[in-house]
């Protein structure tokens, strides 16, 4: 038997790559053409930064909550589920992530989400762009298929990428808590696509990093 320092990543994987993709492609042709709208939900969130008001934070967290109870549902549940015991596991992490923003965003209303020129602001942009916009079209920049794209509200990656930006542009200590599940599934994600050898791995860990290092500053600077 083999010592377990031996192992690597890859020894982990249940699925081969080629299965792993393969369930994207059924993902997203047996949910369309709700990518559509999804979409149109990231470019309303955009749009309703501009004005940050109480009643525009409640629908940016209605939003929000209502595509990641979505995503636990409709992939973990229906379609990760078939190729990973795990995704119910996560699953459950997404429907509490959905759950804290009812209660803090919209029950609560202790989220305020704005642009701002402060520290937060830029970063809290670009990572939304990365998941509304870039994500989206790595598929076919490293030679897979349309049929492999991954869009904000349907997969996981772009809609905890584009989350974590939303987080970085809300105002008080809230946002600290409601970042603990993008940042956990940032790192499981990652490892994942390490493990198959996919040139993305390294984007939802490195987006991860840059949202924990802007919240810290800022947190530090209020203090």
């Amino acid at each position: 038997m083999p010592e377990w320092w031996t192992y690597g990543l890859s020894d982990f994987l249940l699925f081969s790559p080629r299965t792993y993709y393969r369930m994207l492609e059924l993902h997203n042709e047996a949910v369309w053409p709700v990518q559509i709208l999804t979409l149109g939900l990231g470019l309303t969130i955009l749009g309703l930064l501009r004005r940050p008001t109480s009643g525009q934070s409640r629908i940016v967290s209605t939003i929000v909550a209502g595509l990641w109870a979505w995503v636990a549902w409709s992939f973990f549940l229906t379609r990760y589920a078939t190729i990973n015991w795990a995704a119910a596991y996560f699953a459950v992490l997404f429907s509490i992530e959905a759950l804290l923003f009812i209660w803090i965003g919209i029950v609560g209303g202790r989220l305020r989400y704005h642009v701002s020129r402060k520290a937060a602001g830029g970063p809290g942009i670009a990572l939304l762009v990365l998941g509304l916009v870039i994500y989206p079209v790595l598929a076919p920049l490293l030679g897979r298929p349309w049929r492999q794209t991954e869009i904000f509200g349907v997969f996981p990656d772009p809609t905890v990428i584009a989350t974590a930006g939303l987080l970085l542009l809300a105002n008080g200590p809230p946002r600290g808590g409601l970042l603990i599940v993008p940042l956990l599934w940032c790192g499981v994600t990652g490892a994942t696509l390490w493990a198959m050898g996919s040139a993305e791995a390294i984007v939802a860990p490195m987006a991860a990093l840059l949202a924990v290092a802007v919240a810290t500053r800022a947190r530090t600077s209020v203090a």
